[in-house]
């Protein structure tokens, strides 16, 4: 009688252990159930509702590195906060000691950032990354008469540098895929915060879905920011690099390149030969500021590098969407854009090419200049055409832009590439 009176009572009552077994069990299909798409787009249980008012961060280990992401769909605020965002705190010092494990001929304490001023904006949401040899490649492109070189572009630089532009499938649109604010003009010289927050106040998810920028964005946390400190490449890296080439390799902007480069005798048809080119040219290591094996041309060019010797500065750093990322954990403080040399034009919303000031873990860069939501694959072949085909001073058209692309050998290597808007 006992035990028909307790079940009666079960049964009203409701299983309590049963109900939580299957909420469990329905947690645990759906968290195996996630694929690697929901994870790259960040779009996992609790982050369906993302747009511009989104500020989540998504973090994950990969083979015990922490790998980061700028989420568009995030909107920093219009007004930084001065003091350092707790969580990115956490998260920076995570990363530091994987960085110190990875590099241990380097001395710890001067790897810190102690004593640098950060900016604690709120950090964007962070998609993580897949492992490349894990990744599926994108279509080639089909070739067509487009990516063949005419005789026109042949003899002149400045029409092969636009034909680039024309074939830049992937490049952004200004009030579609991101907004920003350039904020107040100033003078380089002038040292006060003209911009009273972000130079980016949103930029879509979607973007980060597009292979060959996913690509890139996985080697941007590969580089120690202090310029003459040795690079270790480990063997995840090199995988990184590799499946960053493959991937450009397969779009137009690159394929024309290969395609000028062979008709000027520069290198051979082997697509493989060519892969190599690239690779080497972008990421073998180099001297910079009297120390060996510290640099690279994709370290310097769009990663950045902090000069030590004398007084602190920026050098290199003319990547928008290292700028994206950097601003979003709260490393960069946008402070306005520099007074361009003719008046009336001011930059605004729509301009894709800018000279900007900001400082960067609180090291100043009075000026520097960006392309703004142009491709990877648009910026490899523009400043890698200029160098084995142009000058140090190489005066082209962009679209609807008068730029100076300015190259710089070291030896035969790349030292620096970056566009001056020409006046």
């Amino acid at each position: 009688m006992e035990g028909l009176v307790k079940d009666l009572v079960d049964w009203g009552l409701g299983d309590d252990d049963g109900v939580k077994k299957n909420d469990e069990d329905g947690i645990d299909e759906r968290s195996r159930s996630s694929s690697w798409a929901q994870i790259v787009s960040g779009d996992q249980e609790n982050e369906q509702n993302h747009g511009r008012n989104s500020n989540r961060r998504n973090e994950e280990r990969v083979d015990g590195r922490n790998q980061e992401w700028g989420s568009g769909g995030s909107q920093p605020s219009r007004r930084p906060q001065k003091a350092v965002n707790e969580e990115y705190e956490r998260y920076e010092d995570g990363r530091q000691d994987n960085y110190k494990q990875s590099h241990p001929d380097q001395e710890t304490g001067e790897e810190s950032n102690d004593g640098w001023e950060t900016v604690g904006k709120k950090p964007a949401r962070r998609h993580q990354q897949r492992p490349a040899n894990e990744q599926e490649y994108s279509n080639e492109v089909s070739y067509d008469s487009q990516i063949e070189p005419s005789q026109n572009e042949l003899s002149d630089l400045g029409q092969a540098c636009n034909k680039l532009w024309d074939l830049d499938h992937n490049r952004l649109t200004p009030g579609k895929d991101y907004e920003i604010d350039c904020g107040e003009g100033k003078k380089s010289y002038q040292n006060q915060d003209m911009a009273e927050g972000c130079l980016f106040t949103y930029l879509n998810d979607e973007v980060f879905k597009k292979p060959t920028i996913s690509r890139f964005c996985s080697l941007l946390d590969n580089y120690n920011p202090h310029e003459g400190y040795k690079e270790e490449v480990t063997s995840q890296e090199k995988q990184e690099q590799a499946a960053f080439i493959e991937e450009i390799c397969r779009t137009a902007p690159i394929k024309y390149l290969h395609k000028y480069l062979c008709l000027k005798g520069i290198v051979s048809e082997d697509p493989q030969e060519f892969k190599r080119m690239l690779t080497s040219l972008w990421f073998d290591l180099y001297g910079r500021g009297g120390t060996s094996s510290c640099s690279s041309a994709f370290e310097h060019v769009f990663v950045g590098e902090i000069k030590s010797r004398g007084d602190q500065s920026v050098s290199g750093f003319h990547n928008w969407l290292q700028f994206y990322m950097e601003e979003a954990k709260g490393n960069v403080d946008y402070q306005g854009y520099i007074y361009p040399r003719r008046r009336g034009q001011t930059p605004d919303s729509e301009t894709q090419l800018l000279t900007i000031q900001f400082e960067w873990n609180g090291v100043l860069k009075s000026v520097s200049s960006t392309l703004v939501g142009v491709s990877p694959e648009f910026e490899i072949a523009l400043y890698t055409l200029c160098f084995y085909m142009g000058n140090e001073d190489n005066y082209v058209e962009l679209g609807p832009y008068n730029v100076n692309i300015k190259c710089y050998r070291l030896g035969n290597k790349l030292g620096s590439a970056f566009p001056i808007a020409d006046s």
